[in-house]
This record gives structure tokens, sequence and C-alpha cells, in this order.
């Protein structure tokens, strides 16, 4: 650790340190998260922090930025290799902050206000940005600025195409969105495609959860059918957190200008340039390995569930994800979220089908990314999920204890089982020890 902090705010660098011994004693199982590398972190803690560049490469509203100019055109040119793509059919933007910036500013270069868009029901897996509202509230900007109609998955867990090109043919979106942030299985981009023909609707994969599968070629490339494909940058791909915008080359000065200076000010370009490294590790033999490896373990982890009467959406996983529905177990998902933190694990509520209540959902969503990142294996997520077991069976034992209010439930948990809690506790943080994790003197 950074020993100047230490000296000059030890209040914050205390802090600091608090969360790192917290990520390398738990066991992080949210699946959006992960463990970047030194290198990243390296690039995030230097001096291209200082410098603005707002425009683009050679068209600066600034002097002074000749190396960022450098800068970003090799992270350019890397993503486009990382995703095997023809620089003379696509381009990509590299200064969104994060991915939901690069979703707003994909819908205010193409479309205008009030245009009909359709992306995944957030219940169903979807995101805020794909324009999710409920019956009394528009709740993300997405929804306020444009009208939006979400199609659904099946009772299975399964996107109803069929009924998406139903719907699609009498709202008549001028987007359809395809991506999610809840879904455990691949997209069929090609009907996507036939879908958004059917209007001449702008067709969008956000691949922010997948987008290291489809670099390693584990997934479906959405680059075969869609206009515009963005991306977070942390996730599977491990790096930053910041977006990426690919787009058709006819399309990219609309999406440009609508990054600068439509939606933002100076590009981060410590960010930039922290992508720019880890890109050149996604085209590796190491990065495809490690992909192979978060695939397997999700897939091990999803079996040991089901084989323990564990009822997962679709009855599986194709990706790094997995939904769990705890329905058959007798409690909810904010419950185990809840005593899961208790003992060190993190993963998240989340949503089945059929929920009418986005706080307290019957399910959790687990991923495997972060672990694998610190070398897990098989084997060992066999463990975690004994621990996820335990966590339930404990969660459920309380609910039936307390009733239905969080509030209770909590007391309960505090009162009565606090030697359960902390014998677990101890159990994952030996378990977790015996790990990787970034040595940062």
């Amino acid at each position: 650790m950074n020993r100047i902090l230490s000296k000059k705010d030890p209040k914050l660098f205390n802090l600091i340190l608090k969360e790192y011994n917290r990520q390398k004693t738990s066991l992080e199982l949210i699946a959006s998260e992960n463990f970047t590398s030194k290198s990243v972190m390296e690039c995030l803690g230097s001096v291209l922090t200082n410098k603005y560049s707002e425009g683009q490469i050679g068209a600066r509203y600034y002097g002074g930025c000749q190396v960022i100019d450098e800068i970003e055109q090799l992270c350019k040119d890397r993503a486009l290799s990382a995703f095997s793509l023809n620089p003379n059919v696509w381009s990509v933007n590299v200064q969104p902050y994060s991915g939901s910036p690069a979703n707003m500013a994909v819908y205010l270069g193409l479309l205008r206000p009030h245009d009909r868009i359709m992306g995944l029901d957030l219940p169903s897996g979807g995101h805020l940005t794909h324009g999710f509202y409920t019956k009394n509230k528009k709740i993300s900007a997405t929804s306020i600025v444009f009208e939006s109609f979400p199609y659904k998955i099946r009772e299975d867990g399964y996107i109803d195409y069929d009924a998406l090109e139903t719907i699609a043919r009498d709202y008549k979106p001028q987007m359809i969105i395809c991506g999610s942030s809840a879904y455990p299985r691949d997209f069929d981009y090609r009907r996507f495609k036939e879908i958004a023909d059917i209007n001449g609707s702008y067709l969008l994969c956000d691949m922010a959860h997948i987008s290291g599968l489809v670099a390693t070629s584990k997934m479906n490339s959405p680059f075969e059918y869609c206009d515009v494909v963005t991306s977070t940058t942390h996730k599977t791909l491990r790096g930053p957190r910041s977006g990426i915008i690919f787009s058709k080359k006819e399309l990219s000065e609309k999406i440009d200008f609508s990054v600068f200076p439509g939606l933002q000010g100076g590009p981060h370009n410590h960010q930039i340039a922290a992508l720019a490294t880890q890109l050149m590790e996604v085209n590796t033999q190491e990065f495809r390995d490690y992909i192979t490896q978060v695939m397997l373990n999700a897939k091990a982890l999803a079996s040991h569930l089901m084989r323990h009467g564990f009822k997962l959406v679709t009855d599986g996983t194709d990706n790094h994800l997995m939904l769990v529905d705890l329905r058959n177990k007798g409690v909810t998902g904010s419950k185990v979220e809840y005593i899961a933190e208790c003992v060190d694990i993190s993963l998240n509520k989340n949503s089945i089908f059929g929920d009418t209540s986005a706080s307290n959902p019957s399910g959790i969503r687990i991923g495997t990314p972060a672990l694998t990142t610190r070398g897990f294996t098989e084997g060992d997520f066999v463990k975690v999920g004994d621990f996820i077991i335990e966590v339930v069976e404990l969660s459920r034992l309380i609910q039936n204890e307390s009733g239905k209010k969080l509030v209770d439930f909590k007391s309960v948990a505090h009162e009565k089982y606090f030697e359960e809690i902390a014998r677990l506790k101890n159990d994952v943080n030996k378990f977790a020890e015996t790990f990787e994790f970034i040595d940062l003197d």
C-alpha cells in the first residue's frame, strides 16, 4: 500500500486498507465485479489523471495532448483487435466514463426524444438503462427521455422472441436493445436482427456482462448482426471501471459527437490507459484460459446447487452467472443477501419471473469471475456452494422465527443466531485467505 497516503491522510488510508482486507478475506460472488491487475491500477494512479483532452484524436480543445492522442489511439486499436473487428467497418469510442453513459450516448446520438425503444424487462434480467419503468413511475433517465416498452422472458426463463416480434410489429420501435445484467443464457442475435429489420430499427447490444466471453469466442458475437455494441470494461473483461462503444462506421460521427460535447466533458485518460493495457491482456492465451475457467466454475457451482435441491432459472447457465430461485427454500433473496454479507460472502438479491417486489425478490444472482481471478477452480466452487447452502438454510431458520419484515429478521439474526453467524464467517475467512490476492506492497 502507498505509504504517502498513510502519513498524509491516515483515516482514509485505514479505510482503504480495511476494504482491501475485506476483499481478501471474503468470497466475492457479485456477477458484475472482478479483481483487476496491478498494471491497470498503476495506470489509474498515474499522471494521466492530470490531463484534460476534450475532443477527438488530433482535434482537441486543449493543448499538450500529443501523448494522450497516442494512448487513446493505442486503446482504440487494441479494442478492435480484441474483438477481431475490421477497422474499415467498425469504429470505437473509448471515452465513456462507464456503461450507463455509453448507452445514453448511443441513444442521444441515434434517436430523438420520445422515440420508441424496446429492452429486456428489469425483472426478466434487463438493465435500468434499457428503459425500465414501473406502473406509477419512470425510473431510469432512458425511460424519461424515450418511450420504452419491455420484452420479457418466458416462464422457463428464456427470452420470448416470438412475443418480442409480435410487440415490435405493433409498437414499431426505433431501437431494440439486446443484452442483460441477469440472464444466464446466450443470445440469438440473428433472431434479434430479423425482428429489428421488420421496422428498420437500430439494433444495439449491451454486452457489459459478457464482453470477456465474447472476446474469447466463448459466446455468440453480436458484431455480425448489431449496429452498435456497448460494454463496461470491468466485469468479465477484468479492466478498469469505464465504458466503450463500438459502432458501424457510418454511425460513428453521430455517436462521437454525442459522447462529447453532447454528454461528457474531458475523457478520463487514466481510465483509457488502464483499458488499453487490459485489452492487450485480453488478446493472450492466459486470458482465454481464464474465461474458460470462469465458465467451468459457473457450471460446477450450478450443478452442485441443483444436486442439493436448488432451482436455477433455465436449469443452468451458458455464461458466468446463475439465478437461484429460492421459493422452494422458503426464504427471500433479501434475507439471504443479508446473512451472506454477515459472513463475508458478497452476492445480490434478484428478481425472478413473477416477482412483484424489487426490494424483496425471490432470488439471488451469483457470478464466478472474481473468484476465478483469485485462482478458484471447480472443486473450490463446490466448497463455495456448500457455504451458500449453509447461508440459505440459516436464513430460512431465521425467517421462520422472525417473520417477513427485514428489520425483525436482522434483529433475530444478531440476538439469537450470533454464534452460528460468527462460526460461518470464520470458516469463510479462513477459506478465502488461502487463495492469492493482489499484493499492493
